[in-house]
């Protein structure tokens, strides 16, 4: 049985879905900059959890945001001297060109901000009307303090969410707000931003928003799995915890929530906002889909992952060699190899939270018997099947120079 860490309960429990299919969120990206590795490490970790559950032959529905109306996105076009959405546009583009090239499986659907914000304004409506929300000069905030569970799923105290608040596009110092934490669902439009008519005023959603507004549209009240990278976990996860679960009125708004460690690059967070990048399509140009996917899920999905080029040269070995054994020419000597304690020790491996590097190992030692059984000029077939069927699971190709 399949158990996966969710980081609310901070505990690993037991997966099963709340339907015949899978309910997953994972938030997308803001299309001002390349696909970097960080991005690539979320989404391929996603992407193998999706194999698996599939694998298992469990349906899954699976949405990913794009967050096209957002102050970085914003700030980015105007240091450009281009209309933002442009720019959103070229970097939507590369996005989705490297997802192909990392054999990244498509999301049903990838709702974009700016066609969903009718949503968004009848959302915060049901807030306001609630009094989970207040409205002052045109602004509309959530208040925390109509949330007695605010804070639960990061565990932090009040002095750190002050501070990531502030560090993470918050502004606790706004004296418009009744609390410092309570956050913006919609603000007025500055003179270079589109403008989109509101009870309160001409304006645009508030980041948290967004995700909550995109979420319970295409998956309802209650999601299986919502997913990202540890750094959204406050305030952009607790937010939407928050404003969802008032919303609905129901809970929990997800009964799993799993989050990827970070990617470190020189011993900092590897970031747009930091310049420290290492991009996708760089790497595939050099390495190649399955050395950097073998690379990635040699991480557990839950570890930072410190960037290292002799790590990832290594990979691009292993790549190579999975690829040459499942395509090696066998003898006719029927084959000596049981095939099936392989198969019960990757699925052992990956229902232990998807352990990803473990699963691997079991490919490295399958991947040493069938060179073992073509010393001895047996049959490689079925365990060549059985290699590229695994293999599989994690995204890999298994082709020369994938």
């Amino acid at each position: 049985m399949l158990r996966l860490h969710d980081s609310l309960s901070r505990a690993t429990r037991v997966f099963e879905s709340s339907g015949p299919e899978v309910k997953l969120y994972v938030c997308g990206l803001t299309p001002y900059d390349a696909t970097h590795l960080g991005h690539a490490f979320t989404y391929v970790s996603f992407d193998v959890l999706i194999r698996y559950l599939r694998y298992l032959g469990r349906a899954v529905r699976y949405v990913q945001n794009v967050t096209d109306l957002d102050d970085p996105l914003f700030e980015k076009a105007r240091q450009l001297g281009m209309p933002y959405q442009d720019l959103a546009a070229r970097e939507m583009k590369q996005y989705f060109e490297d997802m192909r090239a990392l054999n990244v499986l498509p999301a049903a659907v990838y709702p974009r901000v700016s066609d969903e914000i009718l949503e968004m304004i009848e959302l915060v409506k049901r807030l306001v009307a609630t009094d989970n929300a207040y409205v002052v000069d045109g602004h509309v905030y959530f208040s925390i303090a109509t949330d007695p569970e605010y804070g639960e799923l990061s565990g932090y105290d009040r002095e750190t969410m002050m501070r990531l608040a502030r560090e993470r596009g918050g502004d606790p110092d706004d004296p418009r707000r009744r609390d410092p934490l309570d956050f913006l669902l919609w603000r007025p439009s500055r003179s270079d931003e589109p403008r989109v008519s509101s009870p309160w005023g001409d304006g645009l959603p508030g980041w948290h928003l967004e995700c909550s507004a995109m979420a319970l549209k295409y998956l309802g009240a209650s999601l299986d799995i919502h997913g990202g990278g540890s750094d959204l976990i406050f305030p952009h996860h607790e937010n939407e915890i928050a404003q969802s679960e008032e919303a609905t009125g129901e809970k929990p708004f997800a009964r799993f929530w799993l989050h990827t460690g970070m990617v470190y690059l020189d011993g900092a967070k590897m970031s747009k906002s930091l310049g420290n990048m290492v991009f996708v399509r760089d790497l595939l140009l050099e390495y190649g889909a399955d050395a950097i996917r073998l690379y990635i899920s040699g991480c557990h999905y839950r570890s930072e992952m410190h960037y290292d080029a002799e790590t990832l040269s290594r990979a691009a070995e292993a790549a190579a060699d999975l690829a040459n054994a499942a395509s090696l020419e066998g003898g006719t000597s029927p084959s000596a190899i049981e095939l099936s304690p392989y198969r019960e020790q990757f699925l052992e491996r990956m229902n232990d939270d998807l352990d990803t590097p473990g699963a691997i190992d079991v490919l490295n030692v399958l991947d040493k018997a069938i060179r073992s059984e073509r010393s001895e000029g047996r049959d490689l077939g079925d365990a060549q099947a059985l290699l590229r069927e695994l293999g599989g699971v994690l995204g890999l190709r298994m082709e020369a120079g994938a």
